[in-house]
């Protein structure tokens, strides 16, 4: 019996960025990614269940696991009550 060969997550996703359209598409999320990234890092260091976090901000814990599932879209004044809420400032760059 042959060994089987199997493949790294690295290895299929380097094979993955080949294709134009999963590439375009790993590309369009960053945005969604930076945001649930840092809103868990900062939540999490101050110490907040989702929970707290939705009290906080006025929202309910199923709109903060969205963001930080990247399955919603918060609109910018959600952004900044987040931002004060976890004691962060926001930057954003538009990049040409």
């Amino acid at each position: 019996m042959k060994p089987r060969k199997y493949t790294t997550f690295e290895e299929y996703f380097e094979k993955s960025l080949k294709d134009p359209e999963f590439k375009k598409a790993w590309e369009e999320s960053e945005t969604e990614y930076q945001i649930a990234r840092k809103l868990i890092e900062h939540r999490l260091k101050n110490k907040l269940s989702q929970s707290d976090l939705a009290k906080k901000v006025k929202t309910t814990q199923a709109v903060i696991s969205r963001i930080e599932g990247m399955s919603a879209n918060p609109s910018i004044h959600l952004i900044k009550r987040l931002a004060n809420a976890i004691k962060q400032p926001i930057t954003l760059t538009i990049n040409p």
